[in-house]
């Protein structure tokens, strides 16, 4: 009884360090460096009308935005992004870790985040296995897309901390 009495804390305060965490500056980076900038609306890889930094709700063909605005999108973007992070993640990780899920789900929705083997292996504490669950969603309109391949392993090696090898 003394010793949970004396571990009940600590396991509250590494409850506390897994939840509230925010995308960092590099995480940011990394999301912008593999969406873009585009100001005008355009149709992605499967015909989604997107703008910004991969912003797709709400777009319609023909739409401009300032570079203000794509940033706001983003902030609101990833902000949803971060919400089905902390919903669905129930082991304590660092931020590279959270950055990269984050990243993940940015590209990939919430929904494929909570489907995924990746969230199982990592709720599991299977974290070796993660990085080599990540880099398997390069499919976009059943095709293997380049641009797919570099982002998830960037991912991957950024929540590994490092290269990884499956």
């Amino acid at each position: 009884m003394q010793i949970l009495v004396k571990i009940l804390p600590f396991l509250f305060l590494v409850t506390q360090q897994a939840q509230g965490k925010s995308i960092s500056q590099a995480g940011l980076d990394l999301i912008k460096r593999f969406e873009g900038l585009r100001l005008t609306a355009y149709q992605d890889a499967v015909g989604v009308w997107t703008i910004g930094y991969g912003h797709t709700k709400g777009v319609r063909a023909g739409q401009t935005i300032t570079a203000e605005q794509a940033e706001l999108f983003l902030r609101q973007d990833v902000r949803s992004a971060e919400n089905d992070v902390e919903k669905s993640v129930k082991v304590w990780i660092n931020q590279n870790q959270y950055d990269a899920l984050v990243s993940w789900t940015f590209n990939l929705g919430g929904t494929n985040l909570r489907k995924s083997t990746m969230l199982k292996k990592l709720n599991a504490g299977d974290f070796d296995r993660v990085p080599c669950e990540m880099i398997r969603w390069v499919y976009a309109g059943g095709k293997k897309l380049p641009g797919l391949v570099k982002r998830r392993y960037a991912e991957a090696t950024l929540f590994n901390d490092g290269p990884f090898f499956c």
